[in-house]
């Protein structure tokens, strides 16, 4: 069941999100509602692997992690 909401919104945002969502062919009403329930969506906790993902997983094998260490080091050079 669709029921009224009203927002109170900057107008140069609410101008923003009307040309975004006609770019995109939708009313500001269902992006909202997208967006919204995408914020409220609760994470699924038993998420089922499909075979082809599975038989996938662990294909790639890196023999040298150096970068593992070289990613360490930047970030601990960025957050210095």
């Amino acid at each position: 069941m669709d029921t009224k909401l009203t927002l109170k919104l900057d107008k140069s945002i609410i101008e923003e999100a009307k040309k975004y969502a006609k770019d995109k062919n939708l009313s500001l009403s269902r992006m909202m509602e997208n967006y919204l329930q995408i914020l409220t969506k609760k994470p699924t906790e038993n998420i089922e692997i499909s075979p082809l993902v599975e038989s996938l997983t662990g294909i790639i094998k890196i023999e040298n992690d150096d970068y593992k260490k070289d990613y360490t080091r930047f970030l601990i050079k960025k957050h210095e």
